[in-house]
C-alpha cells in the first residue's frame, strides 16, 4: 500500500514563514501542526487544508505528495513503520 508523504515543511521554508506565525495565521495550535509538519496525522481535515493553502498561497499539491512503498528488502524497512512506532 502507498503512503502521503507531507510536504509542509519544504512551503513553510519556501515561504520563509515560522510554525509560530503559520500556527496564529490558521488558528491551529503549535502542537497539531507539528504533527502535521512531522507526518504524525492520520487524517487531517479539508477546512485545515484549505486553511493552510490560503495562508501559505499554495496548492494542496504541493503540500501533499503520494508514494509507492519500497520493498522491504531494498529499503531496510519503511518510513511508515517508522511513523507508526511513534505515535
Amino acid at each position: 500500500m502507498g503512503r502521503i508523504i507531507v510536504r509542509l515543511d519544504r512551503v513553510m521554508a519556501d515561504r520563509k514563514i515560522g510554525l509560530n506565525e503559520l500556527s496564529e495565521k490558521i488558528g491551529i495550535s503549535n502542537v497539531n501542526l507539528s504533527k502535521l509538519k512531522n507526518g504524525r496525522v492520520s487524517a487531517v481535515r479539508f477546512s485545515t487544508l484549505v486553511s493552510i493553502c490560503e495562508a501559505l498561497d499554495c496548492q494542496p499539491g504541493e503540500l501533499l505528495e503520494y508514494a509507492e512503498d519500497e520493498e522491504p528488502s531494498e529499503a531496510g524497512g519503511s518510513e511508515e513503520s517508522d511513523l507508526a512506532s511513534k505515535e
